[in-house]
């Protein structure tokens, strides 16, 4: 399914500084190191960077970028977001999503029920977990829930689902 938009894809967040030369330790949200080489530019929150090296480090990956020479120019960049546009990730085959394509995307009960959007896709290591913001219902806040993206389990779940919302 093609994007609506070009919105960016943050592939890796800079957790801190790895050494005295300008290079960076990264969390990734990715399929590791080796799939940041893919990419030769990222934007940091406004801030073009070129790749120069990334490896396998402590917490995911160390980086280097040719725009960074010394230990306080990657120390300033702690807890910027890398990303990319999401035309340039990769084709996908059959069956096979990008989290960013599901955020926004309304979520509709087989009753015809709208049930809300998709505000999250979390992976807390048993697979993809949707969070869905309900609509706000006057004089209070919009709830949020979490469902399996597993098909099967998910009339299971509505019942569930639906037990946490009466009050």
């Amino acid at each position: 399914m093609p994007p609506a938009d070009d919105r960016p894809v943050v592939l890796a967040a800079i957790i801190g500084a790895h050494g005295v030369t300008g290079e960076v330790r990264l969390k990734l949200f990715g399929e590791g190191a080796d799939a940041l080489r893919a990419y030769k530019g990222f934007d940091a929150g406004g801030r073009a960077l070129t790749l120069k090296s990334v490896r396998p480090g402590p917490n995911g990956a160390v980086a280097r970028f040719a725009e960074l020479t010394n230990r306080n120019d990657a120390e300033a960049l702690r807890g910027v977001e890398l990303t990319v546009p999401r035309s340039a990730l990769p084709p996908l085959a059959e069956g096979e999503y990008y989290h960013v394509d599901l955020i926004d995307l309304p979520c509709v009960a087989d009753t015809g029920e709208e049930l809300g959007r998709v505000v999250a896709v979390e992976n807390f290591g048993a697979g993809d977990i949707l969070e869905i913001e309900r609509p706000a219902v006057e004089g209070k806040k919009p709830r949020r829930f979490m469902v399996p993206i597993h098909a099967a389990t998910i009339e299971a779940e509505r019942a569930v689902i639906d037990a946490a919302f009466v009050e």
